[in-house]
């Protein structure tokens, strides 16, 4: 019973959960989820991902346990505490990952293939790429880019280029901003918990982040304005979108966090709030026509 608490502690529940929800990006957007048959092919493939990134999860662990006894935090995880054995942790991996691409592909073929990518680059993260300047953080972004993507296949919709746009922009806003944060709260020991740590400095990752803060927004009001044909309204959404990235910066820079971008949405009251009238407003916009029309007309 124990190694299989360590094992699941391992795969971050908590992380599975909440990363994954991008899957379900197409089926909103797409309007489908009054349907039964997307809705399902959805939840499919969101329960594929999270085995594979659990699996993912394993691997890295086992790979990052020399480093990890060394991390204030890390050090606490099953496998670099030695609660959880290394070859035990290893073989779970590769069962979990085979079994759920193996279910990836009952989905539909093409669901299958972009699992298939999906976990051949995390795996290639973490055999070599996490060690790459810059390329360390593109390949966790296209893995976030790769969930939503998989998530209009598995149910046959198609995916706006800006929503993808607009996704990897995101993606690459929190994992440039995770970095900083490893940086600043481990000081000069940084690169001793990782390696690549060393190539980076809070001002060079400050100009990507500007850079990629105000891609991202931009792509935003295009996405919606180019979704005109979905909803006019879909711009209303847009100072949602400002108010929560502009939140996040406060949080990695007034407050340092950031290394965390799930802990961040479970706790910080105010994000939290806002990413609620952010879905809120859509599924309005996408599903209530009528009422906005209504809403709005009063006011015109």
């Amino acid at each position: 019973m124990r190694t299989a608490y360590y094992l699941i502690w391992s795969m971050r529940p908590r992380q599975m959960i909440f990363k994954n929800g991008v899957v379900f990006a197409a089926l909103i957007f797409a309007q489908k989820i009054g349907e039964r048959s997307a809705v399902f092919g959805a939840l499919e493939a969101y329960a594929v991902f999270a085995v594979l990134a659990g699996a993912v999860y394993l691997l890295n662990d086992v790979l990052d346990s020399k480093q990890d006894r060394q991390h204030p935090e890390k050090k606490d995880r099953p496998i670099a505490s030695g609660k959880l054995n290394a070859a035990v942790a290893l073989g779970a991996a590769v069962l979990f990952g085979a079994a759920a691409l193996t279910a990836g592909f009952f989905v539909n073929r093409e669901f299958g293939a972009v699992a298939s990518l999906y976990l051949a680059l995390n795996i290639a993260y973490s055999l070599y790429l996490k060690h790459v300047v810059i390329i360390d953080v593109i390949t966790v972004s296209f893995g976030f880019l790769l969930r939503v993507i998989g998530g209009g296949v598995a149910i046959s919709v198609y995916i706006s280029p800006w929503l993808v746009i607009c996704s990897l922009l995101l993606a690459l806003f929190l994992a440039f901003s995770k970095r900083r944060h490893e940086i600043v709260s481990l000081g000069d020991d940084a690169a001793d918990h990782r390696k690549i740590l060393d190539e980076y400095s809070p001002y060079f990752l400050d100009q990507i982040i500007a850079v990629v803060t105000s891609s991202t927004l931009v792509a935003y009001m295009v996405y919606t304005v180019e979704a005109e044909a979905t909803s006019a309204y879909l711009p209303l959404t847009i100072p949602f979108v400002l108010y929560g990235i502009f939140r996040y910066l406060y949080l990695v820079h007034k407050k340092e966090q950031g290394g965390n971008p799930t802990r961040i949405l479970v706790s910080d009251l105010p994000l939290l709030m806002n990413i609620a009238l952010w879905v809120g407003t859509v599924y309005l916009i996408l599903y209530q026509k009528e009422f906005v029309q209504e809403v709005l007309g009063i006011f015109s």
